[in-house]
């Protein structure tokens, strides 16, 4: 199990200090009046996981206004199968970029957290996911993806930086042909090794959810509309490649023009499916849509236990408020049998009635 026992803040967004310990290892609960600064305590343990947090906010963004020579920090002591272990990051003011410490010591990235805490979570903001632009959903993948394979956000980065390269040397126009080679050659490996990893985590998400069986929180047909991952199942990685390659280099002319590339892992959509009816979530009504996303980030915290021994940190802004109460309840009774630490934002703690004797109850007041 990964849990965090102590929480404390220090200039983050509306908390100059706030220091909250003997946490349950189960359900953590806050609520409070809107404004109060629920959702900033679930975007700081967010950040002790690799990248930017659940808002993916900017450095300056996330500084306490009302102090703003000393920078913001967050520290945490987390429970984990290896033994407590003592984490924290924070802004570095001279050089505008975030560290990380563990155990006291500066962590080499940020991709060393990933090694001790894993964190999901679900925002009212994630609630037009199916019905938003494709690259909202691949964002939401690679995320996910990246929760198994820490290598993979690296690659996406190398891809995305090369065919930038690229784009701009085809719109300047005159570039040598040999540096338009070594860009492509780098765009297709990264970009097959992408769609490889996708694929592959699709598959395995896919097996998990046919094994919900919750009426309440339907099952998810899934699956990824993207050339090069259609020729994943189909051919070797190599030939993959060699294609991919010989496609960009024959539609350099047309790329010079738009931009970008007219294949390739930046055009990969997430399809989602309501199994039971046959119909695309995106024509789904809005209650579907929300069992939907809730029955994904299930069956992924589900994936974590079962790959990893050890159920990921599950933060759940604002979800208890848009189920009846049957929903909350067959909710509640998931997430107990997942396993892992849960925390939970709500305004009325009467949504949270069925947890009354689970868990560490926080009311947080309006300042």
């Amino acid at each position: 199990m990964t849990a965090l026992s102590h929480l404390r803040l220090k200039n983050f967004r509306s908390y100059t200090d706030i220091d909250l310990s003997d946490l349950s290892c189960e359900f953590v609960i806050l609520t409070g009046a809107n404004g109060a600064g629920k959702t900033n305590l679930l975007e700081a343990v967010s950040l002790l996981s690799p990248g930017k947090g659940m808002r993916a906010a900017d450095l300056c963004d996330l500084q306490n206004r009302m102090n703003a020579t000393s920078p913001w920090a967050i520290s945490a002591d987390i429970l984990t199968q290896f033994g407590s272990i003592r984490a924290g990051t924070g802004r570095d003011p001279l050089k505008e970029r975030r560290v990380v410490h563990i155990q006291g010591e500066v962590a080499k990235n940020q991709a060393q957290l990933a090694e001790y805490f894993t964190c999901l979570w679900l925002t009212p903001q994630m609630d037009r996911l199916f019905i938003e632009a494709a690259s909202t959903r691949r964002k939401f993948l690679d995320r996910m993806v990246f929760n198994f394979d820490t290598g993979h956000a690296g690659r996406v980065t190398r891809y995305e930086n090369a065919m930038a390269q690229r784009s701009k040397l085809l719109k300047e126009g005159g570039a040598d042909p040999v540096w338009l080679d070594a860009l492509e050659i780098q765009m297709a490996e990264s970009g097959v090794a992408v769609a490889a990893a996708r694929a592959l985590f699709v598959d395995r998400l896919q097996e998990v959810c046919r094994t919900r069986e919750s009426a309440e929180f339907p099952i998810a047909d899934l699956s990824l509309t993207g050339e090069l991952e259609k020729d994943i199942r189909q051919k070797s990685a190599l030939s993959i490649e060699d294609g991919f390659r010989a496609f960009l280099k024959d539609s350099r002319a047309d790329d010079s023009v738009y931009g970008g590339a007219g294949q390739g892992p930046h055009k990969t959509d997430l399809f989602v499916t309501y199994d039971a009816k046959r119909m695309p979530a995106a024509q789904c009504s809005t209650g579907e849509q929300k069992a939907l996303l809730i029955g994904l980030v299930l069956a992924h915290a589900d994936l974590i236990r079962m790959e990893r021994g050890a159920p990921p940190i599950l933060l759940l802004d604002e979800v208890a408020a848009h189920l009846d109460s049957h929903r909350r309840a067959v909710l509640y009774d998931l997430l107990a049998h997942i396993g892992g630490q849960v925390w939970m934002t709500g305004t009325d703690r009467i949504l949270f009635d069925g947890l009354a004797d689970k868990g560490t109850h926080i009311t947080i007041p309006l300042s």
